[in-house]
């Protein structure tokens, strides 16, 4: 039946992959369709075919083009289907559509278009409902005008709802109470309809407040043969919208005869109008009269027929449609399924209810929305960061879903996630199954509406079957949550101890561990319980609105916190009652002001429903936390059981004075010097003034590192970094520890908590661990001074704060204890002037230097500052064989071009036994790896060479950065001339393709895999850009030094860019090639083969990549020693040519970027004070802004320019996001402004983000 049959699904979401999966089990080929937002959406991935719908990625654009038939239909032509599935909404109920599709020999899966119309356009259904002697809710015909409907609702009588005549889904209604709201709403609703469902038709009908919304499923062939599968009950409604239905109904479930007679008048309507297909008779039924009335009819599949499927076992109501359809199509003599066949008898169906009696006696359906309950039901779009959906497949739960983890839900299309259908023997035992499917099935990130549900399951009035449509309405529900008024500058989500995973993943974490302690001991947390790291400047606080009591506790920088407008204390467990509002801002007049830098919010409990990333909450690099990223306004962060107890009734409990740190702004840091603080790269001279500086602390830190500004310039002891890159301070890429003062250019930049693991620039020292704590505190423009001290009091100096800490919990279990007074820090031991080198070795010919990277690494080079992959070999063989022996205390390793970084645990072994091991291990290699081998993987890549997308990152560079350069305006042209290539562009593009590449190290960050030529003269090699570039594409393939990069996530890079690549890095670790657990595909060894792409292919493979349907091409291979040192033998006369040619290139370009780069750095001096002028007229005192709270569009602007705000309430925008309008009030704080521009970009249909201006008020 189905041979020769494809099926295109004209929807997305939820019904789309519920179609699909009919489709498959019966064999039945499928077409998806999407716009650019849905192009990894599941209904694509499952479909056997996925095409774009033609549209622009705007929100207009995008909400549109599921409604475009002409465009749909072409689809379908090209792409030889034959039956069109529309699903729910969208085109659904278009007799339009329908009409087109049946002129094009395409079968519709539904009704026919004439039923579509009479019964689509509910007026028109009232008169045919009449004339089959259906009662009908008392209401007018098709409305004329606002003075039609005026008089009609005066012969009706308030209430009445206002309804679009093609409305569904419960949109498109108004209830009105009064001819003053009528006339308010009227023209209103008419311009929403027309948007909603292109026809502005309007009817009324009499609103009744309290009543039973009870509908009937029914199948016709259209001859005239009908059957119903029983009713569904579908009373608890919000916003008149269904959110959980049941079947069956619990009013008729004591009412046969009533029953009866509904469905009768459900199969008399249908019969007279030769329904074919699934349909469903809604009605009203008068809770205490029992009176029942026609609502209208919904000509199409609804979103609760599961529930019906559920009892009724083995019905597929899909399959009926398909099948109808098919034999509409093959031309069956009834012009369906025949009235003889089994699927048109009603009693198939009452002998299917009878036979599930034992197992599903009763359904209910829950309805998972993105939307916030307590937010007056505002959808809430964003990223799905962890979804879990009866991963214990109990049998009596059925999930229909589109999400998945990692997905992300858009402003554009309808807030439905998912559906949660559960059966039951009694209604009582469905009810505890469908309350145990809210608390097993988790879909965490921004709020949905799963505790909702939940609350309402619990209530004794749904309980008891005795929910009706006014029920929601007088429903109470307080979510355990707060509420983001106002974010700071920067708020996230930290852990302790955040990723220790190694390969450049970001480890997040606070900046300052020992405050963000003290936090959570206060509250009566676990020490490493997630909490908020908040950075304030003076007029940038933070404020939050508490909806349920909590116990909270504020440490850091000291700044005014108050609750509910009353001051309270820091360091201090407060106990904010329900309905709360917590401020935090930094006082400008306070002397402490600037000393100190960020806050923490220590909550009890802390956030449950922010799922770890890789093993933490932390925030860090676009990962974990909240949304993956810093908190914005309007955020909702759901909290755990946060109240107060019995103990927390006594006095406040705040901590002794005497224990409170007081930051400096001198401050003074403890190091171990090295790597690299020795006379090979910096001079003595030069040395001793990097310790005698108190540098300051630049404005531009960050927590990837915080960077350091000074009159005294670095004393380099070197002219260039030879192939690690024109510049002294660059050196081949090796590894970093946390903490290390990395010299960047001429400026040093500590690496604190979300630093790059990997990179190629000197570095001279690297602070304790146990002075890691004070970089979270350096404010900008304090002062830093590093001192030197030997490995042995580095971790002496974790005395301090261990007993700090130890007091701090000491003050908490014995509160009213003696005063206590101690510090976390000390400034009494002296700079210690000493070598990093902690041991000279050799490997046969090949020198090896063991470095001191701190207290808590070594760093191993093996040969000189050269790329060798023979030294590379004996790196990995030392790697090997550290791993095979299990030496306890050692953790992550980081091998790179020439050395290798050993992380080691200072309370597990000491630096000396660490060194001994790592010597011992070194010294037991064999002398010669020539006939060693090592396993690996051969993975093709997909590579566009000088393609568009590295082109426009380059135009941007040169807009916003520097405009000449000696790699500019082409980093592929300036590679063909540093490597003296006569050919040109084609030539070194042609070298960079012709080997295979050898990864050599994984880091940096996101496991960014860095990459040689395996054949010598295709090692092209080039300078990094100065400055960096603020944006690099991700899968952008670049090169510095001989070493290349494919950039695992778009970021800020320097390498110059050849081509673009497929990253090795999925973050949802979608696809056969990745795992959530190891979301990167590379590993040292692996080779790597280009294969060009078009741009156009590139795209494609990009899409199936992203939604997990790419699989490389890889194959085991191995890395012989013995053959590589044979080909380059064979080739050693042609290497030296080319390395000639290259060091000829290589001088002449960079006596070129000499003169470019003083050029520059003369503009930018020039520029200087024109900018700062610039910066000062940029910021108005007196200003106010209005931001969107959420991803939307904007529906109208309401508040014109010159306008005064006149209440809190006046509303300035409308928003629109999932088909619901967004008023944004002024608030109380702007009474009395007047506005004095809209935000950038701000009109009628642009697409906004949270946190984006939508107007400044003066």
């Amino acid at each position: 039946m189905y041979n020769g049959q494809k099926l295109l699904i004209a929807n997305r979401g939820e019904i789309a992959v519920r179609i699909i999966r009919t489709a498959k089990e019966l064999g039945l080929a499928t077409v998806a369709i999407y716009t650019p937002s849905d192009a990894l959406s599941p209904h694509t991935l499952l479909a056997n075919e996925a095409v774009a719908l033609p549209c622009d990625s705007s929100v207009d654009s995008e909400a549109k083009a599921y409604l475009t038939g002409p465009a749909i239909l072409d689809i379908c032509k090209t792409h030889a289907v034959t039956l069109i599935h529309p699903g729910y909404g969208f085109l659904a109920e278009n007799a339009l559509f329908a009409s087109l599709v049946a002129e094009a020999g395409i079968t519709w899966l539904g009704p026919r278009a004439e039923i579509i119309k009479t019964m689509g356009l509910k007026h028109e259904a009232r008169g045919v409902a009449l004339q089959v002697g259906l009662s009908v809710v008392p209401g007018s015909g098709l409305l004329k005008s606002e003075a039609d409907a005026l008089g009609a609702a005066r012969h009706v009588g308030y209430p009445i709802m206002l309804k679009a005549t093609a409305g569904g889904g419960g949109l498109g209604m108004v209830i009105c109470k009064s001819d003053e709201e009528l006339q308010d709403t009227f023209s209103a609703s008419q311009a929403r309809a027309k948007v909603l469902f292109e026809d502005d038709g309007l009817y009324l009908e009499r609103y009744f407040p309290t009543a039973r919304h009870i509908e009937i499923q029914v199948f016709g062939n259209g001859i005239g043969d009908v059957v119903h599968m029983g009713e569904r009950e579908c009373s608890v409604q919000r916003r008149q919208q269904k959110i959980i239905e049941e079947a069956p109904s619990p009013f008729l479930v004591s009412r046969p005869d009533l029953r009866k007679k509904m469905c009768d008048a459900a199969l008399r309507l249908c019969q007279s109008i030769k329904y074919n297909s699934a349909g469903t008779v809604e009605f009203l039924v008068n809770d205490i009269t029992t009176d029942f009335y026609f609502l209208e009819m919904n000509t199409r599949i609804q979103v609760e027929h599961p529930v019906t499927e559920a009892i009724h076992p083995g019905l597929d109501l899909v399959a009926l449609m398909i099948k109808q359809g098919i034999m509409e199509r093959q031309g069956a003599i009834s012009g369906g399924i025949g009235s003889g066949e089994p699927e048109m008898q009603q009693r198939t169906y009452d002998d299917l209810r009878i036979q599930g009696q034992d197992i599903a006696a009763h359904a209910i359906e829950g309805r998972v929305y993105a939307e916030n309950p307590s937010q007056g039901f505002v959808p809430t779009p964003g990223l799905l960061q962890l979804v879990d959906l009866n991963s214990t497949h109990f049998d009596w739960l059925r999930v229909d879903s589109w999400v998945s983890t990692g997905l992300l839900v858009t402003p554009y299309f309808d807030a439905l996630l998912c559906k949660l259908i559960v059966i039951g023997r009694t209604r009582e035992e469905a009810i505890l199954r469908f309350q145990w499917a809210l608390e097993v099935c988790k879909i965490y990130g921004p709020p949905n509406n799963i505790e909702y549900l939940s609350a309402i399951a619990n209530d004794g009035i749904f309980r008891a079957g005795n929910a009706t449509t006014r029920f929601l309405g007088s429903f109470t529900y307080t979510p355990r949550e707060l509420k983001i008024v106002s974010a700071g500058i920067e708020s996230t989500v930290q852990d302790l101890p955040g990723r220790n995973m190694g390969l450049g993943i970001p480890r997040g974490g606070p900046m300052d561990p020992l405050a963000f302690r003290a936090g959570n001991i206060l509250v009566g947390n676990p020490e490493t319980m997630e909490a908020l790291e908040i950075v304030l400047l003076p007029g940038v606080g933070f404020e939050a609105e508490f909806f349920v009591s909590a116990v909270i506790c504020v440490t850091g920088k000291d700044v005014l916190v108050t609750l509910d407008g009353g001051l309270v204390e820091m360091w201090a467990r407060i106990i904010v009652p329900r309905g709360g509002k917590l401020r935090v801002g930094v006082d400008a007049k306070n002397d402490n002001s600037a000393t100190g830098f960020r806050i923490y919010l220590a909550i009890r409990g802390g956030f449950p429903r922010v799922p770890a990333y890789l093993g933490s909450k932390s925030t860090s690099m676009g990962l974990g936390g909240y949304q993956n990223r810093p908190l914005r306004v309007g955020d909702h962060l759901h909290l755990a059981d946060c109240g107060p107890g019995a103990r927390d009734d006594l006095p406040p409990l705040v901590l002794p004075r005497g224990l409170v740190p007081q930051y400096p702004r001198n401050w003074i840091i403890y190091v171990l010097p090295g790597p690299h603080d020795d006379s090979e790269f910096i001079t003595q001279e030069g040395r001793d003034k990097f310790y005698a500086t108190q540098w300051c602390v630049s404005m531009s830190s960050n927590r990837m590192g915080i960077r350091l500004e000074s009159p005294e310039k670095i004393q380099w002891a070197r002219r260039s970094g030879g192939e690690g890159g024109s510049h002294p301070s660059n050196i081949l890429d090796n590894g970093y520890a946390p903490g290390t003062i990395n010299i960047n250019g001429d400026t040093p930049v500590i690496l604190t908590r979300d630093g790059p693991d990997m990179g190629g620039y000197v570095c001279v020292c690297t602070v304790a661990s146990a002075e890691m704590w004070k970089l979270g505190q350096l404010n900008p423009g304090c002062f830093v001074e590093f001192r030197r001290v030997p490995w042995a009091d580095s971790i002496c100096l974790s005395d301090l704060p261990t007993r700090w800490l130890s007091l701090v919990k000491y003050s908490v279990e014995n509160p009213g204890a003696e005063e206590m007074h101690l510090t976390p820090y000390s400034s009494a031991l002296a700079d210690s002037s000493q070598s990093p080198i902690l041991r000279n070795s050799t490997h046969g010919n090949l020198p090896v230097v063991f470095r001191q990277a701190g207290d808590s690494a070594i760093l191993v080079e093996f040969g000189g500052m050269s790329l060798d992959l023979n030294v590379r070999a004996h790196i990995h063989a030392f790697q090997l064989a550290i791993e095979s022996t299990k030496f306890s205390g050692f953790s992550n390793l980081c091998p790179c071009v020439r050395s290798i970084l050993c992380h080691f645990d200072p309370n597990v072994v000491s630096q000396d036994n660490a060194l001994a091991f790592l010597s011992s291990t070194q010294a037991s290699l064999p002398v010669t790896i020539a006939e060693m081998e090592f396993p690996g993987r051969k993975i093709t890549f997909p590579i566009v060479l000088d393609d568009r997308w590295n082109r426009e990152a380059l135009d941007r560079y040169m807009r916003s950065l520097r405009k000449k350069a000696v790699y500019l305006p082409s980093n592929i042209e300036y590679l063909a001339r540093n490597n003296g290539l006569a050919g040109g562009v084609e030539e070194v593009l042609k070298k960079l393709t012709a080997s295979d590449w050898l990864v050599v190290g994984l880091g940096f960050y996101f496991a960014c895999p860095f990459l040689v030529p395996i054949d010598p003269r295709c090692r092209i090699i080039g300078q990094k850009m100065n400055p960096s570039r603020t944006y690099t594409p991700r899968g952008a393939i670049a090169i510095a030094g001989p070493v290349a990069a494919i950039y695992p996530v778009e970021s800020p890079g320097g390498y110059q860019l050849y081509g673009r690549t497929l990253p090795a890095w999925q973050t949802w670790g979608k696809g056969k090639d990745f795992s959530s657990e190891r979301p990167w595909l590379l590993q040292p060894f692996d080779q790597i083969h280009f294969e060009s792409v078009t741009e156009d292919e590139y795209v494609e493979l990009e899409r199936k990549f992203d939604i997990g349907k790419y699989e490389f091409k890889i194959e085991p291979v191995n890395f012989s020693m013995a053959s590589y040192k044979t080909f380059t033998e064979s080739i050693a006369a042609e290497v030296a040519l080319f390395k000639t040619q290259q060091a000829r290139g290589m001088l002449c370009e960079e006596q070129r970027e000499q003169l470019y780069l003083q050029e520059w750095e003369a503009e930018k001096a020039a520029n200087t004070n024109s900018s700062k002028d610039e910066d000062s007229e940029s910021s108005h005192e007196g200003m106010a802004t209005i931001c969107a709270p959420l991803s939307a569009s904007v529906w109208k602007i309401q508040g014109q320019l010159g306008d005064t705000i006149k209440t809190a309430n006046d509303v300035v925008i409308i928003l629109e996001a999932m088909k619901t309008e967004i008023p944004i009030c002024a608030g109380e704080q702007n009474i009395g402004r007047t506005i004095s521009k809209l935000g950038k970009g701000v009109a009628e249909g642009a697409v906004v983000h949270p946190g984006d201006t939508l107007l400044t008020l003066s």
